[in-house]
């Protein structure tokens, strides 16, 4: 196993901590339990971020709780086999269970649900004839269904889960007080170098750590980074075996290869070429579009960002590729995150691509979960040109510009470009290892900050707080 040495070392030198790991994600359920006019809400996510976790919380809240496990429970797809009537199902669901299902009272909870096509279909019915039963459902491979079957128009909707986000880490570790300076800490306010120092030491522990909730649960129980490491090893191989339900045959070994050698073009942009072996586009292609629909790859797309929206400017021939996990992604990259702790600002210096990676990550954790999420980058088109901004997002009405910096650096030649090129930008931000601060048109924020470059919703994260 790699990273023993070090790693057995470290397990020794940590406290226990107490788990508590509760999500932004539960904070939009227990608003949905309230509206009066919901839609059943299908769950969207890759394997093992939390979606089941999440909702078996909310279950706690209602007088009785039904989950069906489609993948565990086959049987019970005949029932959605003879008609899609609301009321018959559910009848036929409590005689085979012998649990009542309440309207107003019940959460029916369909887990796995793209083992059982028909019962997605089966959701508009419950909209259209059974408003009042709470309705939730998810699915580890829950959009190749989606793209079978389809989802009734304005009758459903939809969350999007991820990796747990660096704030949501620091919550499971019960640092309240930490997390709200972060959250309301004013942009032209340095934070103040004990404090800084002090939070980049913890934001290491995520980089090393990551945010799979299995992970980041061994971790603040344990601090054993063995048993994370082992936990990551357990993820990726189940991913492996996923492969054989989505893909052909013929493909299998096409995204064998992307999953293990995608993760070496981290940061870059992507070329067919690197990839070992005469393999050609039209092959590993399909590969990448596999694994960006099992939620395991994300594209950061080139964009002109001329214009809003930005997926309008997009080049979908030229991209970069972001795995879901920067734990997941280092322990196919073979590194050792041990290095984290042992001297984590060199870490940051040293391993930039997985400091863009973050970022990336952060900005899907806080983007809007009910609809899906794009992520573009810029680099200028000129020959010759290394100008290039990371990240381009949609903020009150304009296009801003992020920069990455993995160390304390302040060259920001591309930023200046950007700008210059882009009149209808008027600033952007840099994340680094720096303090708070802001220098003519440029907002620099520390890399424990990335909620603040977006418009999140601020009573959600207030809640979060809270809970």
């Amino acid at each position: 196993m790699i990273f023993d040495h070090k790693l057995a070392k470290l397990s020794l030198i940590f406290d226990h901590g107490s788990i508590n790991l509760k999500r932004i994600i539960d904070i939009h359920l227990k608003a949905w339990k309230r509206e009066p006019k919901r839609k059943p809400v299908l769950i969207r996510g890759p394997r093992q971020v939390g979606k089941t976790f999440s909702v078996r919380r909310l279950g706690q809240s209602f007088s009785s709780y039904i989950e069906i496990n489609f993948e565990k429970q086959p049987e019970l797809k005949k029932v959605f086999e003879l008609d899609l009537v609301p009321t018959r199902i559910v009848r036929d669901l409590m005689a085979i269970l012998k649990k009542p299902i309440i309207p107003g009272e019940t959460l029916l909870f369909l887990d796995e649900i793209q083992e059982a096509p028909r019962a997605i279909i089966a959701l508009r019915y419950f909209y259209e004839e059974m408003p009042n039963l709470h309705v939730l459902a998810a699915g580890s491979l829950l959009d190749f269904a989606i793209q079978q079957v389809g989802v009734p128009v304005g009758r459903v909707s939809f969350l999007y889960l991820y990796p747990m986000s660096w704030l949501e880490f620091l919550k499971a570790h019960n640092n309240t007080i930490l997390l709200e300076k972060i959250v309301n800490h004013k942009p032209e306010e340095p934070l103040g170098t004990p404090i800084h120092e002090h939070t980049l030491r913890l934001l290491s522990e995520y980089f090393a750590i990551g945010g799979m909730p299995e992970a980041v649960a061994s971790w603040v129980e344990s601090k054993n980074p063995l048993a994370c490491s082992e936990i990551h090893q357990t993820i990726i191989e189940a991913y492996r075996q996923d492969f054989h339900k989505y893909a052909k045959e013929q493909q299998i070994k096409y995204v064998e290869l992307m999953f293990e050698h995608g993760p070496k073009q981290l940061s870059q942009k992507f070329k067919y070429s690197a990839i070992p072996g005469e393999y050609r586009k039209r092959e590993l292609s399909p590969a990448i579009e596999l694994l960006a629909t099992a939620g395991i790859v994300h594209r950061v797309y080139h964009s002109s960002g001329q214009g809003i929206p930005l997926g309008s400017q997009a080049n979908l021939d030229i991209f970069k590729m972001l795995f879901l996990d920067i734990g997941l992604t280092q322990a196919i990259l073979g590194l050792d995150f041990a290095d984290w702790f042992l001297n984590a600002q060199n870490n940051f210096i040293n391993k930039g691509a997985v400091v863009e990676s973050f970022v990336g990550q952060e900005l899907l954790a806080y983007s809007n979960p009910h609809s899906k999420t794009s992520l573009y980058f810029w680099q200028r088109e000129e020959r010759g040109s290394q100008a290039e901004i990371d990240y381009l997002i949609q903020k009150q009405g304009q296009i801003i510009p992020i920069e990455v910096k993995s160390d304390k650096g302040s060259h920001l030649k591309s930023m200046r470009i950007f700008l210059e090129s882009h009149p209808a930008s008027t600033y952007g931000i840099r994340f680094s290892t720096h303090d708070y601060s802001i220098l003519d048109n440029v907002y620099s924020y520390p890399l424990y900050a990335i909620h603040t470059a977006l418009e999140v919703d601020t009573n959600s994260i207030a809640d979060f707080i809270k809970e």
